[in-house]
């Protein structure tokens, strides 16, 4: 398979900035491996040193940049804007003039290999400003802004044009056009500002925007008179020689004459570094070294300078991802700064740095880690001071030496081994653990043997030979100490362990782990690795067992309360120090297995097992051991239905180990013992005879319910009536008395009157019962009874052994006969016109003393237009009530054409009559009553009984032919005499009836009948006045309701 190559490429170089200018660089990577988001890191080799690297920023690491950088990044001076996952732009948003050098873009590996370039490198170089000023009467002249050709004189300044234009070939062509205008610079303060003007023809042009001076430093106009002003800070650059050309040229700008040079010069955009002459060689103990053991590195500077450089050193780490990091810097001062990554390091005495003499400086790293390999360099910078006193850094060399670190976790592997992997009691057997590769004994191993009992699924620590040497015995497994010797190689780290007087308990398996341990710097200890080793299993026999028990089946059928015996017989045995533990089982066909009963240990001991807990056993069980010491037995006192299942015993051969410890040998399960155990026989009967029971309303019944055998004499019984009534789907519960004596009311009793309305007594053993007091007609309906026989259980719990329902007792509830009787007899009335007529209804017997009575009055007349029938035999005849009275003593409406012209009376309990006043000649017919016989039900409340209905009156009525009323209302006068005088009189006659009627009902209260029915009911009266002189005024009286 083809890899991709990887590339790196950056912005072609160089590049021309001016100082103060925002720049920004391109990087690029392709061909790589891994995720498509890459990492870049920024450095640069400055001119003055360029073999060292000054790391600048990083994508993936906060800590990279160098001091001098540190500030600008983290102010956003300089940072990476990262375009695309694999491409990215570096800001420097306000260029320095240290800035300028060599810059490179490195991208740390992601593919599986080193495979393609990992960096690109590019040139910035500061723009270098050439002012070269001449002046005569045609134009003035500046040349050298970007090197750029154009006509000039050849003799002024001819060194400065090489200076500032080192690359010829930009002066061959003069027939190029400037790209702008010249520009002409004087420093701020020359006179020759003021003689300067512009011509008016032509204004100013703006400054190209690659100037690095602010806009308010210059001046720009075109020719011939064009100006640019420079400050003279902007001139600091100026070597010595050419400070004082500057002066010249300052002195001769203010004489402004034709063709004299106002100012030539080159302002480079950084100093120009002088030349060292120092050599480095670095030597190191080692190129490998095993992790742990210490670096030493010397670094001698050889100088043709003199006594007054100086020197200052730094000691690098570069990585095999090519990142440089600082690991002590000696400045020249004398000052030890370790590096930002060595700081702590260097704190605990880790890093040690010192001059042995002069121009001769040694680093010693202690404890090395893998961290620490890579390629050291010794970076030596020479040092100078100039005549101003400051420090001016005149070169750079250095020397490097490659490190190979071999990982202490390399290779490092255990191995557990065993000459005896299968022991029978009392032997002895060893284990070891052997460790590669053989360490020096500086390297700290600790090994643990690890132990896994036989049938567990956890490894827990038997002992462990620590780090510093010491033994360290684990918690879980204590008695291996006494038994157990672990022994540690002087040459190597193998670990043997001894094992004596094997037993179950050493059963299982082993291994050891060994772990790997580094003291750092700081004296705390980093686990670098561990491992475990195989598993050895070990294999204790025991000794073959010779147990054997009773494999007899047999089967018991018994009734409860009995006891039941069962026995467990041990046939053989593998030792005479045998002892024996027996479990005891019941399984029940409901259950997948038995369930322990009882266990007996090894040492006698008992345990109940969950079923004697859950059953209450505990107090039936009764374990005995012959004296042999081969049979068991166990018996179950008071047996109990539940009891039954198949029952065998579990037994244990217990033999104490060489440890002295108890163990199991063997075990065998007995042969089954089938138990049944039955409930008493039932021979609960209750009376299973049927009868039939009718009787009145608010009368009593009682019904019987009737044990004639019972299963024990010490038996309670319960009964439960039920009954079933017409209309009903099932039967409903009455009354229950349970086997306490509580009484108990069904639903049926619960929502009803039939409560308070029952009485249940047992007037002796077997005989209950039942009687319902006050019948009604919702009483009748099939009542029969349940009983229920508990038996007292072994337990002394009681349980409803049998049930048996009594035959069924029909009652039949009716209502009273009725014997209301009203006189039918036939009789003719003859009346005369106006007259009133009396109608009676005579009731001559009734059904009950408590008897109420409504009654109806009808009147029976041939219909209008009627004839004879379709048969000619009878005449049709239409029927009109006048008037009722309810039972309550409350009237209905009258009849329209008698309406008031009734008055009801109650002359007694059994005669009721109905007065007619004034009779008309309408008022003739047939007259009867219908008397309607109420009475209460049990519960109070009243119902029709019967109704019956009297014999006719025929009523006659008579015309009295002229009258007193016809004289009257013939003659006017006597008319008003009659009817409008008497008013008055009329008036008070009525007030004065009114008032004696009142009185007169108070009394007629106490006058009531029976059961407080009036014996009287009477209407009030009042005055119908016509004054049609149709009639004479009329006393009528209204049906009212006497209180």
């Amino acid at each position: 398979m083809a890899l991709a190559q990887r590339q790196v490429t950056v912005q072609e170089s160089p590049l021309y900035r001016t100082e103060g200018s925002h720049i920004t660089i391109w990087c690029k990577v392709s061909g790589y491996q891994g995720p498509s988001e890459q990492n870049f890191q920024w450095s640069i080799y400055l001119p003055s040193a360029p073999e060292r690297e000054v790391q600048i920023i990083s994508t993936m690491d906060p800590s990279f940049p160098y001091a001098i950088y540190t500030q600008r990044v983290r102010s956003g001076e300089i940072y990476i804007e990262r375009v695309q996952g694999d491409s990215a732009l570096l800001h420097i948003t306000e260029l320095q003039d240290r800035d300028a050098g060599e810059y490179e873009c490195h991208t740390p590996t992601t593919d599986e290999r080193y495979f393609g370039s990992y960096s690109a490198k590019m040139k910035l170089m500061g723009k270098l400003f050439a002012y070269l000023v001449a002046w005569n009467p045609h134009h003035w002249v500046l040349w050298g802004d970007m090197c750029l050709p154009h006509p000039f004189s050849g003799h002024l300044c001819p060194e400065e044009r090489r200076q500032c234009c080192p690359d010829s070939s930009t002066l061959s062509s003069p027939s190029l056009p400037p790209p702008h205008p010249f520009l002409f610079v004087l420093p701020t303060a020359s006179p020759f500002l003021s003689t300067l003007s512009p011509a008016p023809s032509h204004a100013p042009i703006p400054l190209p925007s690659s100037l690095p001076h602010s806009s308010s430093h210059f001046l720009a106009l075109p020719p011939p008179m064009a100006l640019a002003v420079v400050q003279e800070r902007d001139l600091r650059h100026l070597e010595e020689d050419d400070s004082g050309r500057w002066e010249r040229a300052k002195q001769a700008a203010s004489l402004p004459t034709p063709g004299v040079i106002i100012s030539c010069m080159c302002t480079p955009f950084s100093s120009v570094s002088l030349e060292t002459s120092i050599s480095v060689e670095m030597t190191n103990n080692a190129s490998s070294v095993l992790e742990g053991e210490s670096l030493r590195f010397g670094c001698s500077v050889r100088s043709g300078s003199g006594p007054q450089s100086h020197f200052s050193v730094t000691w690098q780490l570069v990585d095999k991802q090519n990142r440089r990091s600082d690991v002590v810097r000696l400045d020249r001062d004398g000052t030890l700064q370790p590096g930002p990554s060595y700081s702590e390091r260097s704190s605990y005495g880790g890093i040690q740095m010192e001059q042995v003499r002069p121009g001769s400086f040694t680093l010693e790293i202690f404890n090395s880690v893998k961290a620490d390999e890579g390629h050291y360099e010794c970076r030596v910078t020479e040092w100078t001071r100039a005549q101003d006193g400051e420090w001016q850094m005149i070169g750079e060399r250095h020397a490097s030496t490659p490190i190979s670190i071999t990982a202490l976790e390399a290779g490092f592997a255990v191995t557990a081994i065993s000459r005896t992997p299968g022991v029978t009691y009392n032997e002895s057997f060893d284990l070891q653990c052997i460790i590669k590769p053989h360490y020096p004994s500086w390297v700290p191993v600790s090994v643990t043997w690890r132990f896994q009992p036989a049938g567990s699924t956890e490894f827990h620590d038997l002992v462990t030979f620590t780090r510093d040497g010491g033994v360290q015995w684990g918690d879980r497994y204590t008695g291996f100490r006494t038994r157990t010797a672990i022994e540690k190689a002087e040459s190597s780290n193998n670990v043997r362990l001894s094992i004596s007087r094997a037993s179950d308990t050493e059963a299982g398996k082993y291994q050891c782990v060994a772990e790997l341990w580094r003291k750092n710097y700081n004296s705390s200890w980093t686990r670098l690795a561990d491992r475990t080793s195989n598993l050895l299993e070990i294999r204790v026999l025991r000794p073959v067992t010779k147990l054997q028990v009773s494999k007899s089946k047999r089967s018991i059928t018994l009734v409860e309360n009995r006891p039941i015996l069962l026995n467990c017989s041990v046939k053989s045995q593998t030792s005479p120090d045998s002892h024996f533990a027996v479990l005891w089982y019941v399984h029940k066909p409901s259950d997948a297995d038995g369930k322990l009963i009882l266990k007996t240990t090894h040492s006698s001991a008992f345990e109940y097992g969950t079923y004697a807990e859950e059953e209450g056993l505990r107090g039936r069980l009764q374990f005995e051991r012959s004296s042999s010491g081969g049979l068991f037995s166990l018996t179950v006192q008071r047996a109990e239905v539940s009891d039954s299942g198949s029952y065998y015993c579990h037994v244990e051969e217990w033999l104490l180990s060489p440890n002295h410890a108890w163990y199991k040998l063997a075990e065998e399960v007995s042969g089954r013992t089938e138990v049944t155990v039955k409930q008493p026989d039932n021979r609960l009967q209750v009376n299973q005879t049927q009868k039939n029971l009718t009787v009145l309303e608010n009368q009593w019944v009682t019904l019987e319910c009737t044990v004639t055998s019972r299963t024990s004499p010490a038996s309670q019984l319960s009964v439960e009536w039920y009954v079933w009534k017409s209309g009903h789907p099932e039967k409903e519960a009455v009354a229950r008395l349970n086997r306490q004596g509580t009484l108990q009311y069904g639903e049926l009793a619960s929502l009803s009157d039939l409560k308070s309305r029952l009485h249940l007594e047992s007037p002796s053993p077997g005989l209950y019962l039942l009687t319902i007091q006050n019948l009604t007609v919702r009483d009748s309906g099939a009542y029969d009874c349940r009983m229920e026989e508990w038996l007292l259980d072994p337990s002394n719990q009681w349980y409803k052994r049998a049930e048996d329902l009594s035959g069924l007792t029909t009652v039949t509830v009716k209502q009273p006969d009725p014997s209301l009787q009203v006189d039918t007899a036939i009789s003719n009335l003859t009346v005369l016109e106006k007259e009133p007529f009396p109608l009676d209804c005579s009731i001559l017997s009734r059904s009950s003393q408590e008897s109420r009575f409504a009654v109806t009055w009808y009147n029976l007349r041939l219909k209008e237009g009627g004839g004879r029938a379709s048969h000619g035999t009878e005449e049709e005849e239409e029927r009109e009530a006048l008037m009722n009275v309810g039972p309550d003593a409350v009237f209905g409406p009258e009849a329209g054409r008698f309406e008031g012209r009734l008055r009801f009376q109650r002359l007694s309990s059994m005669l009721y009559r109905l007065t007619v006043l004034q009779a008309g000649a309408a008022d003739a017919g047939n007259y009867s009553c219908r008397v309607e016989e109420w009475v209460p039900d049990p519960k109070g409340v009243w119902y029709r009984l019967t109704e019956e209905e009297s014999g006719t009156i025929t009523v006659h009525v008579q015309d009295t032919g002229s009258s007193l009323q016809s004289i009257i209302c013939s003659n006017d006068a006597l008319f008003y005499f009659v009817f409008f005088y008497p008013f008055p009189i009329f008036g008070i006659l009525i007030i004065t009836i009114l008032l004696v009627r009142f009185k007169s009902r108070n009394s007629s209260k106490n006058s009531d009948g029976k059961n407080g029915v009036p014996l009287l009911w009477i209407k009030e009266p009042h005055l119908n006045y016509s004054p049609t002189c149709l009639e004479p005024p009329v006393l009528s009286i209204h049906p009212g309701t006497i209180d």
